[in-house]
């Protein structure tokens, strides 16, 4: 139906027909306007359009009223962000307060996932723009601008730019939404091939690793290796923020205020740097002299399990991996045959040869094997049936003081498995006293990747090989062969313990944690057991490691300027024919201030490599270092 009208009433002419109003209509359309509309009819419209307004109504509340603070917050975080402001790392130092290592200030290159296009095709487009002036890796890259997120945390996308590249981001900012610059601050490690196995290294965290630590971003650090791993919570501070605003392309329009980080823990060493590069130089040069690879050294306080040196050859920078090592200088790494990312003081395992035998010299005094004036004979080996096994040399008649100054096999073959008059103790009571010294499990040094050494036992070989123990692994693991493993510091803390009379303790690297005040926390190393041997006993072994020195194995360390009590060791692996060579000490010998371990991996048929070396280092340590400086 059409209505047209052509005049409108005037006021003034109300009450008088509508005569000059010409309503045009059809017969059908004025057929129905002759029906009247119902009073229902018209309710109903009312409360139809009541409910919508009322709908309405109650909508703009909720958004406005209930819902206001949560749409207000995302809101301001399309303009607000919070930039972290990293929390200085903690600094190592050793005993004397030298600094191991610090943090150099870096600008970092990272990307904000909600800021960027939301086109895949520009997300693209920015990405190749931004490789074409900054080199960025294409995987890191291709991953990062990969989707966009919604969240307004940072992700690193190149860290330590250079003064050149800055500028140019700068200069071309606009160019980029959603990418930004961050200060960031990078670890400098000191002299970092001499330290590194101990101090680790900080990387960039792992995906895997955000689980066990869900307080950490995808563009934080993490201590990796060594005592940056381990004292990771105490380093690591509390980052700061600025809250800032931004525009679209993320770039800050102004500042509105910050929180200032809290430094990291500073973290005191009872390493004695100057003592750790003189055994890394004194074991780099044997093995450059006799065209080997491979060694290992620890030395400790054996009073207090204080570590004091922890070397392990050989080595790597640790400076590579600070900041993101590249591949091709990680592949070198991975593939070099002698392995120098391999802590060998904490998680080699070797047999530990004759090292052993003041461990199963005490055992056999104690359980009365022998007494301290009990005489054995050595002709050069002896036979069981067909075996025979063999002595180094025809050493004649000794006691137990002599038999470890001059290390006889068949003294050992006797008190471990038995021989003629004499028992032995048998494996079961050997494994029992290693065990009391430390064999057979981590020490607990505040370092991870710790190995737990081996000692077997005759249900073990059953279970592992089907066969019955023999009297022969008896004699093999008296004298530190066969299935006998342990790492050097193992070795080191039994003698430490006999060193001391009879206290054996945990080893640690750290000393003393500051805080940001400057206050001083010790960290303890606690006694695992004590007074487990008879001292009297502990002091006819270490009478015997002395003779090792004065009458021994070990004479070319008679005329150092302080007694020093030691034992040497060589033990075979492979086919046999080659050896690695050990020598294990502590001095001065009433009163130990040191006790030190040299291990040199398969030097042959060289004899005692590791004892020139520790030779060098205690002349050092108790002569020529006061000359030195």
């Amino acid at each position: 139906m059409k209505l047209f009208i052509r005049n409108i009433v005037h006021p003034s002419r109300r009450g008088r027909e509508i005569d000059d109003a010409v309503l045009t209509v059809t017969e059908e359309d004025a057929a129905r306007l002759e029906w009247p509309l119902s009073k229902g009819w018209f309710r109903s419209i009312w409360w139809l359009s009541f409910l919508v307004l009322a709908v309405l109504a109650g909508r703009v509340f909720v958004l406005n009223t209930v819902q206001g603070e949560k749409y207000q917050g995302m809101s301001e975080r399309n303009s607000l962000r919070m930039l972290t402001i990293p929390a200085p790392r903690g600094i190592i130092y050793d005993r004397t307060g030298q600094a191991l290592v610090q943090n150099i200030p870096t600008l970092d290159l990272a990307v904000v996932p909600s800021d960027l296009p939301r086109e895949e095709g520009d997300r693209v487009r920015e990405r190749e723009l931004l490789r074409s002036i900054i080199d960025i890796d294409q995987e890191v890259a291709s991953s990062v601008f990969g989707a966009k997120g919604n969240t307004a945390s940072p992700v690193l996308l190149k860290s330590r730019l250079t003064q050149e590249e800055m500028l140019i981001f700068l200069s071309r900012q606009a160019d980029f939404p959603g990418v930004v610059l961050m200060r960031s601050a990078e670890r400098e490690y000191r002299d970092g091939t001499i330290f590194s196995h101990l101090i680790g290294y900080e990387g960039k965290i792992r995906q895997q690793e955000l689980d066990d630590y869900p307080e950490y971003g995808l563009s934080d650090m993490i201590g990796k290796e060594g005592i940056e791993k381990s004292y990771e919570s105490f380093l690591r501070g509390k980052n700061g923020a600025d809250r800032v605003e931004v525009d679209a392309l993320g770039k800050i329009k102004k500042e509105l205020g910050s929180v200032q980080p809290v430094p990291g823990n500073d973290i005191i060493l009872h390493i004695d740097a100057e003592l750790q590069k003189k055994i890394f130089d004194s074991l780099s040069m044997l093995l450059e002299t006799k065209n080997l690879k491979r060694a290992a050294a620890v030395a400790m306080n054996p009073e207090t399990g204080g570590v004091l040196a922890l070397v392990s050859l050989p080595s790597y920078d640790n400076n590579l991996f600070s900041g993101g090592i590249d591949q091709k200088h990680y592949e070198e790494l991975l593939t070099d045959d002698a392995r120098p990312l391999f802590n060998r003081a904490v998680s080699g395992e070797y047999p530990p040869g004759s090292t052993i035998k003041p461990v199963v010299a005490a055992a056999a005094l104690a359980e009365g094997v022998v007494n301290e004036h009990t005489e054995i004979e050595s002709r050069g080996g002896i036979s069981i049936g067909k075996f025979f096994f063999g002595d180094w040399k025809a050493h004649g008649f000794t006691d137990i003081r002599r038999a470890i100054a001059v290390s006889s096999d068949v003294y050992f073959y006797s008190v471990g498995g038995g021989y003629g008059s004499v028992p032995g103790l048998g494996m079961r009571r050997m494994k029992a006293y290693e065990e009391f010294f430390g064999y057979g499990k981590k020490t607990g040094i505040d370092i991870p990747g710790e190995a737990d050494g081996f000692l077997p036992d005759p249900d073990w070989k059953q279970r592992r090989f089907g066969e019955r123990w023999y009297i022969g692994d008896d004699y093999h693991a008296a004298i530190g062969q066969g299935f006998v493993t342990a790492t050097p510091l193992q070795i080191l803390n039994s003698i430490a313990t006999i060193g001391n009379g009879g206290i054996l303790r945990e080893p640690r690297l750290v000393s003393h944690i500051r805080d940001a005040s400057g206050k001083l926390s010790p960290v303890e190393s606690p006694v695992v057991r004590r007074d487990f041997v008879d001292a009297n006993i502990l002091r006819i072994v270490r009478e015997g490691m002395r003779e090792t020195v004065t009458e021994g194995t070990a004479q070319p360390l008679r005329d150092l300027p302080v007694a020093v009590a030691g034992k040497t060791g060589t033990a075979q692996f492979g086919t046999g024919k080659d050896t690695h060579g050990w020598f294990v000490s502590f001095a001065p010998y009433e009163k130990p201030e040191i006790a030190l371990i040299v291990l040199v991996e398969g030097q042959g048929e060289e004899g005692y490599n590791a004892v020139p070396v520790t030779k060098e280092v205690y002349q050092w340590y108790f002569g020529d270092r006061g000359t030195s400086n």
